[in-house]
């Protein structure tokens, strides 16, 4: 019986290029960082030696290649659209960088590959259907079905930050505009400023969500009290995601995903709006955390 392959992930940012290679069992062998290159031909040649030093490090060749980035991927057209990557617009991307690899490389959203990750050998390993969401500037999504992404016929599977809040009421504010051009996204009032724009309305302080979080694991009522009423509209929002989808598992990532309280008081309140009264999905923290783009980008070379 063959190990199977080695495994490359890259993690394609805006300012890093984050690598890791895996062993066939998924444990990692080496590990690659080096800064964003501004220009098409720098970052081709900059992910080129991204491969190289690992394989090198490794001391193995022909490691399949899977890499993420944070933006739209069309994996049909072999092409991205990425806001911090605009170099790339328009380009053939995939078959360019596959031609520099000399291999067949696979793209994937960093949304989508952090739900990968998670669904292969992470918090729900094993799961079957699992919704990953991202709670951090925006809120972001993905779905992972057997250890495969579903991406959708227009590359959106999972992005239901743009839905409207369900069962909206006076606490959560007004619908307010969204990055997106619509108004009274789920994504306006659960994101870090989302959080912090709650907490100001109730209150009057303004505050950023991470001393907002401090203020409430320190017994500060009033902090306290916005982290409920966030995580109840968290809970709407994931009512109707579980009524749609019904997902195993829902997996936490993002700059939110520590809130206090949070794993706790979410699985108690879904069930008030889900069709189920008693969801069995299970709500859970990222275990790979800032990791899970490049593991979830080796990953999308599966387990033969």
């Amino acid at each position: 019986m063959g190990m199977g392959p080695m495994r490359i992930g890259v993690d394609l940012g805006g300012t890093k290029i984050a690598a890791t290679l895996l062993a066939p069992d998924g444990t990692e062998r080496a590990r690659y960082r080096a800064d964003t290159p501004r220009g098409y031909a720098e970052t081709l040649e900059a992910l080129a030696g991204a491969v190289a030093a690992l394989e090198e490090r490794a001391g193995c060749r022909d490691a399949t290649v899977g890499l993420c980035l944070p933006g739209i991927v069309d994996a049909a057209a072999g092409t991205v659209r990425a806001v911090n990557l605009p170099w790339l617009d328009g380009r053939p991307f995939a078959a360019d960088l596959a031609r520099a690899l000399d291999r067949p490389v696979r793209i994937a959203n960093d949304a989508n590959a952090f739900v990968l990750s998670e669904a292969v050998d992470g918090a729900a390993a094993g799961a079957p259907l699992v919704f990953g969401i991202i709670l951090g500037t925006g809120v972001g999504g993905g779905i992972v079905a057997d250890r495969r992404i579903l991406a959708g016929a227009n590359a959106l599977a999972g992005e239901w930050g743009h839905n409207p809040l369900p069962w909206r009421t006076a606490e959560d504010g007004p619908p307010l505009p969204c990055g997106c051009g619509r108004e009274g996204c789920i994504e306006t009032l659960l994101c870090g400023a989302g959080l912090a724009r709650l907490h100001h309305r109730r209150t009057g302080e303004s505050l950023a969500p991470p001393e907002i979080a401090a203020r409430a694991a320190a017994g500060d009522a009033a902090a306290r009290a916005t982290l409920d009423r966030h995580a109840d509209a968290l809970a709407r929002a994931l009512a109707a995601v579980i009524n749609l989808l019904d997902p195993d598992a829902v997996v936490v990532g993002g700059g939110l995903s520590d809130l206090p309280g949070l794993y706790e008081a979410v699985p108690v309140l879904w069930g008030r709006w889900a069709l189920s009264p008693a969801p069995r999905t299970r709500f859970l923290r990222a275990r790979h955390g800032a990791e899970s783009g490049m593991r979830g980008a080796a990953w999308l070379w599966p387990k033969a």
